[in-house]
């Protein structure tokens, strides 16, 4: 057997440890310690902290916070302060995890989650590589800790609205994320394309034309008289290509 004594107290326990026997190098010790003051030795504020990181709620609260830290740097490169803050937060929560009795099934769904999240960001899956990260979160946290005490797991009153918090910044980072690589270029001269200017003189083909406070060559393939407002169709080199605004191209 494991337990020794069942206590309802520590007086209780110190009465029944009282008159036992200990082995101590090598040699047998009675027990004296029935009336004997007690001491209490309180925990020095580093061993608090560690103690407080120790906790299956913190460390995984920490976790998620590193995760998402790091996800939103990968997705937003030079942001910086997300990815410091995910890093030192992700190192916690790994200390904390090696105290604790950790399900690595658990471990890789997460991971594969967060896979799936960044995927989302390259791959058009109409939210369903987003649906999968989600799944795969919620089972990885859901088996994260294996331990038959209530006090090693997870509670579900922190669970809950932390995946639920965790997945929505990854759908909607995600989803920011896609819109600034499919929007369209607003800088250089890609960024030109679309935009509207005024004829500085007539064109026919050739000519000038006033676009963002800039003077730019310009040619257009029938003759547009000066004032009249051109639409950039192309930009070829130093040159930009014009229609008269509001005609179809041919």
């Amino acid at each position: 057997d494991v337990i020794d004594l069942v206590a309802q107290d520590l007086d209780d326990l110190l009465s029944q440890l009282h008159g036992g026997s200990v082995l101590r190098d090598s040699k047998t010790v009675v027990l004296d310690v029935k009336g004997r003051p007690v001491e209490h030795v309180e925990m020095g504020w580093r061993h608090r902290i560690l103690n407080a990181l120790s906790n299956p709620n913190v460390a995984y609260i920490l976790l998620m916070i590193g995760l998402a830290g790091l996800y939103f740097e990968l997705a937003h490169p030079g942001a910086i302060f997300p990815g410091v803050i995910g890093g030192i937060s992700l190192i916690l929560a790994f200390y904390a995890l090696h105290t604790l009795p950790i399900n690595y099934a658990g471990v890789m769904l997460i991971l594969l989650g967060i896979v799936f999240f960044l995927a989302e960001l390259k791959v058009s899956s109409y939210g369903l590589l987003t649906i999968a990260g989600i799944v795969s979160l919620t089972l990885g946290s859901i088996m994260l800790f294996d331990a038959p005490g209530a006090y090693q797991k997870l509670a579900w009153k922190v669970l809950i609205p932390t995946v639920l918090a965790i997945s929505g910044f990854f759908a909607v980072v995600a989803t920011l994320a896609f819109k600034a690589y499919v929007r369209k270029p607003i800088t250089g001269t890609r960024g030109m394309v679309g935009e509207v200017g005024k004829a500085m003189g007539r064109l026919d083909p050739q000519g000038k034309v006033f676009v963002h406070g800039e003077i730019w060559n310009a040619v257009a393939d029938e003759p547009i008289e000066e004032g009249e407002e051109v639409e950039i169709t192309q930009v070829e080199g130093l040159t930009l290509r014009v229609k008269r605004k509001g005609e179809r191209t041919q």
